[in-house]
């Protein structure tokens, strides 16, 4: 009785986690529709604030250890090209692909990742991929065809920003998962996201300067800002981790997909974002994906 007490919590924090990061994306998309904010300000405001409260955080939990990661130059320099390369181009991307459509269609079309991972690891190994692996490469491009286009390939639905910049967004996830992995196993989230989003802000920032483009800050946008800085990051990671602790990696993977569930539906509901049937059905085929790769035994490589 108490193991299945607490697996049942494993679940609902987990659940709750990927919950939270997909409300985050809707306070995103109310900020660019009802605020005027542009993901070059948002981006750079949230990666620099929710970097130094994740800092912060982990300070709590590891004291000086936290600096541990400085102490090694190539890990320290692992760390800086995550923060470029995995945190600030993953974040940035699926931010751009709100402001140019909704947070629903974004975070599905960043739920590729998995797929790109897939393909970098066959090419890299010189392998092909095996069966269910291939249904799920022909799911994710027909549940992408179907989102950008309706199945007319003369009619896009989406704007070439948003498609293009979803579909970076998903490279970027997949890097951020490739580059961050040795990373995460020798300091743990709080150092390696905490300081990832640190220095993605500090770069983001110096180049965009966001100070100079403020928007007006009244409770609607500080409310949301909140969602985006706390809601998205200490509260959902602080969440998801602790119950990925609980009912392992493997299954943390399948109850992620809540998140974009979370973002289609609050996007929905409460932002106005209208999807027809066979958006939906796209979004069936893409996350579908997620679902077919989580085949493999949480010990078998790609």
């Amino acid at each position: 009785m108490e193991g299945n007490r607490e697996k049942r919590r494993g679940i609902f924090l987990t659940l709750a986690g990927g919950m939270c990061w997909g409300i985050s994306g809707c306070f995103g998309q109310f900020l660019f529709q009802e605020k005027g904010a542009t993901a070059n300000w948002l981006v750079s405001i949230r990666l620099l604030t929710a970097g130094i409260l994740l800092l912060i955080i982990g300070y709590i939990h590891q004291g000086k250890k936290l600096n541990e990661v400085f102490h090694k130059g190539a890990d320290a320099k692992k760390l800086l090209g995550f923060s470029v390369f995995g945190m600030l181009f993953c974040q940035y991307t699926y931010f751009v692909t709100v402001q140019y459509s909704n947070a629903g269609t974004a975070t599905v079309l960043q739920a590729l990742a998995p797929t790109v991972i897939l393909a970098f690891v066959c090419i890299c190994n010189l392998k092909l991929p095996r069966g269910f692996e291939l249904a799920a490469v022909i799911s994710a491009v027909l549940g992408v065809f179907l989102l950008s286009t309706h199945g007319n390939i003369h009619n896009m639905m989406l704007t070439k920003q948003a498609l293009f910049s979803g579909l970076a967004s998903a490279v970027g996830a997949a890097s951020y998962n490739l580059l961050a992995a040795d990373l995460l196993r020798g300091y743990g989230v709080y150092v390696v996201v905490g300081f990832g989003m640190f220095f993605g802000g500090l770069v983001l920032c110096a180049i965009v300067r966001p100070w100079e483009h403020m928007i007006p800050m009244d409770g609607e946008t500080i409310l949301a800002l909140f969602g985006v800085i706390v809601i998205g990051t200490a509260i959902a990671f602080s969440l998801y981790l602790k119950g990925v602790s609980i009912v392992g990696a493997f299954m943390g993977s399948l109850l992620g997909t809540i998140e974009p569930v979370t973002a289609i539906v609050v996007s929905a509901l409460f932002l106005g974002s209208k999807f027809q049937w066979i958006d939906l059905l796209g979004f069936v085929l893409i996350l579908g994906t997620v679902l077919l790769l989580s085949l493999r035994t949480p010990h078998e490589e790609v």
